[in-house]
């Protein structure tokens, strides 16, 4: 069962930084780590606290923030 909402974020917690809700892992951490080049499952290994299906829904939200910012081109 995945936690609502999927990131969280508290003032007095990692200075307000966006989190995985329920760890103190930062979401940012995760876009680094896609970023380097490293597996998902790597990220998972060095974080426990975040479960795959977690990890694959809040990505899911970043594809679709993306894909809204989509401009229709007239090529």
């Amino acid at each position: 069962m995945l936690p609502t909402p999927l990131i969280s974020t508290h003032p007095d917690r990692l200075g307000g930084e966006p989190c995985f809700t329920g760890t103190r892992v930062p979401v940012r951490t995760l876009i680094d780590y896609v970023e380097g080049g490293h597996p998902l499952g790597e990220f998972l290994a060095d974080f426990p606290s975040v479960t795959r299906d977690h990890a694959v829904a809040v990505l899911e939200l970043a594809r679709q923030a993306l894909l809204s910012q989509a401009v229709i081109s007239a090529a």
